[in-house]
């Protein structure tokens, strides 16, 4: 395999591979055993077609892909090391050449890791965040257990009111036919909650039990169904209960219930005393956050387009693994909420970009202060890791290998440069 590097323009280069002919033969090789058994050569039985025959039959072409395949596999990541470069993106693959009997070439379009050049980063003077609890905190999570602790009420002697929780019958219509999903019986709806289109909730206050009405919508514009986008719909609603959240009092024997606290006043203590620990650590994340946001602020480089891309696609690869681990697809999810693939590109684009520029900001901290995790702290992380996993120490450490190993220094590394730049800094 011979190498050429070029750089180009906005910290990204190309890698031109060559590839000796006799490794694409051999790959082509490896193609056939794959394939052979698709072929139907009169007088051979499926899989026993010499390659030859294969090939002068149908073309060599058609083992071309799986072919290319193999040989990008076994040869691009020898490329990337060869290469010297810090590559921070996917390839861009390009097949320059290929012919069975001569040398594939095939170049890749990376992104570089950017060269970052600090600006002021000692001593920056940010506004110090203030850790303080006050009454109203303490009422709104007061608040939260007393909603916690509530119960539904059924009520049958009025009507439908703002913040009810009805049940109801729907039968959906547009342009007089009824549509897909716009059915429901035995329907729980929150009246205020908005989860259902339009002024749906709303035409429903005051309606009685047992009333059927009429409920007149018009689908968002952007609505995830096409064919409803935009149009009007009338859905015939019954509402079959009324319930009404019923909140308890909140007195000394609320407080004796809920906690191990036998008045309100003791209760009110505990929640201020561990509110006060909760906002001291936020009021830490704070500062530490303002600073490292002031000297990236201060820092320049010029990110690729193509690290921020790789970026947004770990966000939405990590996002969809998280919701496949509670049962739910992503394309389940873009149908319930309306998103879309792209929406959720742009969306992500702003905090994917943001947090390529601390990270490398932070990572030049680290080279230009020449920071690095003490053993100790390594090995706490280690530790802990195990713990997670119910292992020995030992284990876990061999099973993060050479390569997780220096990725947990240098993720270390960067919390120690968090740590400079706070401790530099000036909190007024």
């Amino acid at each position: 395999m011979s190498l050429q590097v070029e750089k180009l323009e906005k910290n990204m280069a190309k890698l031109t591979v060559e590839v000796p002919a006799e490794q694409f033969d051999e790959a082509l090789k490896t193609s056939y055993k794959k394939n052979k058994n698709r072929f139907n050569i009169p007088g051979f039985r499926k899989g026993k077609a010499p390659q030859a025959l294969v090939e002068k039959m149908y073309g060599v072409e058609i083992l071309y892909e799986d072919a290319v395949d193999e040989v990008i596999n076994t040869t691009y990541t020898d490329a990337m090391d060869e290469s010297g470069l810090d590559i921070v993106s996917r390839p861009e693959i390009s097949v320059e050449q290929i012919e069975k009997g001569k040398a594939l070439v095939y170049s890749a379009l990376v992104a570089v890791k950017p060269e970052v050049t600090l600006g002021e980063y000692k001593g920056i003077e940010v506004e110090r965040a203030k850790p303080e609890v006050t009454d109203a905190d303490i009422e709104a999570e007061l608040k939260k257990v007393q909603e916690q602790n509530s119960r539904l009420v059924s009520v049958e002697d009025r009507p439908v009111a703002e913040g009810d929780q009805v049940v109801i019958d729907f039968d959906g219509y547009v342009d007089g036919e009824p549509f897909e999903g716009g059915k429901a019986e035995s329907y729980p709806l929150t009246i205020g909650s908005h989860s259902f289109i339009d002024t749906f909730e709303d035409q429903l206050v005051g309606k009685g039990i047992g009333e059927e009405t009429e409920v007149h919508v018009t689908f968002p514009e952007n609505y995830h169904v096409a064919d409803l986008a935009g149009k009007p719909a009338v859905f015939k609603v019954v509402v079959h209960e009324i319930k009404v959240k019923e909140l308890p009092e909140l007195d000394d024997e609320f407080a004796g219930e809920v906690s191990e606290f036998e008045t309100m006043d003791e209760y009110k203590a505990d929640i201020r005393a561990k509110l006060s620990e909760t906002k001291q650590q936020q009021a830490t994340t704070e500062n530490e956050n303002n600073v490292v946001d002031k000297v990236v602020a201060n820092a320049s480089m010029e990110i690729p387009e193509a690290m921020i891309e790789e970026q947004v696609t770990n966000t939405i690869d990590s996002y969809a693994r998280r919701m496949q681990s509670q049962g739910l697809t992503m394309e389940q999810y873009m149908q319930f909420t309306g998103m879309t693939l792209e929406r959720m590109k742009e969306d992500i684009r702003p905090q994917a970009e943001k947090r390529i520029r601390t990270r490398l900001v932070l990572e030049a901290v680290v080279a230009a202060e020449n920071l690095e995790a003490p053993e100790e702290t390594v090995e706490a992380e280690i530790k802990r890791m195990a713990d997670n996993y119910k292992m020995e120490p030992d284990r876990a450490k061999e099973l993060l290998g050479e390569e997780g190993l220096r990725r947990m220094k240098e993720d270390l590394a960067v919390q120690e440069a968090i740590d400079f730049l706070v401790a530099e800094a000036k909190l007024v």
